[in-house]
């Protein structure tokens, strides 16, 4: 391990490998509630593809596990590392490289926040609108993840934005897949493929992101439902109106009591009608003219009352900005609340209806309180999940996945599947497409350095 030390310390310089105590707790894990922290034996800080790939080839050639890591704010476990391992913290791969207003692109590196590409995007009248909520978070662990978030009913997932990478295979190879264009039709799609891989395929270097005009106008309603069934039932209903919302979520009652109350956040909902109400659904509309957009409210509130709501209510824009930013931490409201485990599966939107019920049933049958909200204009519903007992709650999982599977769903809609959510992954999906999988996995890391662990075991 010393020769590996050494070997590392060549390549990056001594300050930016650390062993040890050296090594902060935080490097030890991410965001998951259930994965134990690792500290690994050697973090290392590379500022170059080059040294990125000195890294592997060292990697390869002893054997030694990769983990990579952004910002840490992953929830399923792909960025805790091995005790025997390297773990590859990108915080110093950190610059926007180009913000390209006529292609209407970013070129970034794989520790650039969120928050920073907002920040530059904006000056330009641009805007990446991937908003997975955590805006700490980076975008080597959002492309790593595939990220989705509450824009995705609107705008798509990351994947629909990355246009093309850098990437370093285990080998120590670099190749450059896409460009700045949209569309290609040469041979297989590596972009793709390395999109949502979680750093078991090649380390991502660079990527160039798809960017939008940003719009400056958006009105926030909220519309009250006396149960969770009406608001499943409405979402497609409003996705089929054509009114285009931005974000569309449901937020259950318990769920909204909770994230407004950490908030500290009043939105003037009578007391008669909050007593009534089990869940919210919570509709953001934008438009470029201020015309169109109250025309749009009207018809949306009109829409939503007929589609049952108790009321509609227009937020104020304070007080919108709030309640967003609260579902955004409706995680660590869980969280602190002392939930077991959180999950985010994928079903056909009009499924959820039938999904909600069979959630109901699977969390009663097994004594387990299982609350949350969720992107429901994209079918992605987050569940937090309390159940101190790690057999029944295992059991519960399984069901609910199977459930959302059943009905043409996936396991996760935007977290990935990392160690946390690994068992359960290769218990329900198929076979055939397992065996597939290995074999890519094969191809790209036939050493089996890269986050071995993660997907597969």
């Amino acid at each position: 391990m010393s020769d590996i030390g050494s070997r590392l310390a060549e390549i990056v310089g001594a300050t930016h490998v650390l062993t040890g105590a050296d090594a902060s707790e935080d490097y030890s894990h991410d965001e998951t509630l259930t994965a134990e922290p690792v500290r690994p034996a050697f973090v290392v800080r590379p500022s170059t593809a080059a040294e990125v790939a000195e890294v592997l080839r060292v990697a390869t050639d002893t054997g030694t596990p990769v983990t990579a890591r952004g910002s840490g704010s992953g929830l399923s476990g792909a960025a805790v590392p091995r005790a025997d391992g390297i773990l590859v913290s990108f915080e110093r791969m950190n610059k926007i490289l180009e913000i390209d207003t006529e292609n209407h692109v970013a070129v970034v590196q794989p520790g650039v926040t969120l928050q920073e590409l907002e920040e530059r995007t904006a000056e330009a009248g641009l805007v990446y609108p991937v908003y997975p909520g955590e805006l700490s978070a980076s975008l080597g662990g959002n492309v790593a993840t595939n990220a989705g978030g509450m824009r995705a009913v609107k705008y798509g997932v990351t994947r629909h934005h990355v246009l093309g990478l850098e990437a370093v295979l285990p080998t120590g190879e670099v190749l450059r897949t896409g460009g700045k264009f949209v569309k290609a039709s040469t041979g297989y799609d590596l972009t793709q493929l390395i999109v949502g891989s979680e750093g078991t395929l090649a380390l991502v270097t660079e990527a160039i992101l798809k960017l939008q005009p940003r719009v400056k106008h958006q009105a926030t309603l909220l519309a009250p439902f006396t149960d969770l069934g009406g608001v499943a039932r409405a979402v497609p209903k409003v996705v089929g109106s054509g009114l285009g919302p931005l974000i569309l979520e449901y937020i259950d009652g318990l769920t909204m009591g909770a994230i407004t109350y950490t908030a500290d956040l009043q939105l003037g909902i009578p007391d008669e009608v909050r007593e009534t109400s089990q869940a919210y659904l919570v509709v953001m509309l934008e438009n470029r003219d201020t015309a169109r957009l109250d025309a749009d409210v009207q018809a949306a509130a009109e829409l939503l009352t007929e589609l049952g709501a108790v009321d509609v209510y227009v937020l104020p824009g304070g007080s919108a900005r709030k309640l967003i930013e609260a579902r955004e931490r409706a995680f660590y409201t869980a969280k602190g609340a002392g939930a077991d485990d959180v999950i985010d599966t994928v079903l056909p939107r009009a499924a959820l209806p039938e999904f909600m019920a069979k959630v109901t049933e699977i969390a009663q049958a097994n004594e387990t309180f299982v609350v949350g909200c969720g992107h429901a204009g994209d079918g992605n519903v987050h569940l937090a999940v309390f159940q101190k007992d790690s057999e029944k709650r295992a059991k519960v999982l399984h069901a609910l996945f199977e459930a959302g599977m059943s009905l043409g769903g996936a396991i996760s809609g935007e977290h990935g599947i990392g160690h946390a959510k690994k068992q359960y992954f290769l218990e329900l999906e198929d076979p055939a497409k397992i065996a597939l999988m290995r074999r890519v996995k094969q191809a790209f890391d036939p050493a089996g350095v890269l986050n071995p662990g993660v997907l597969f075991d």
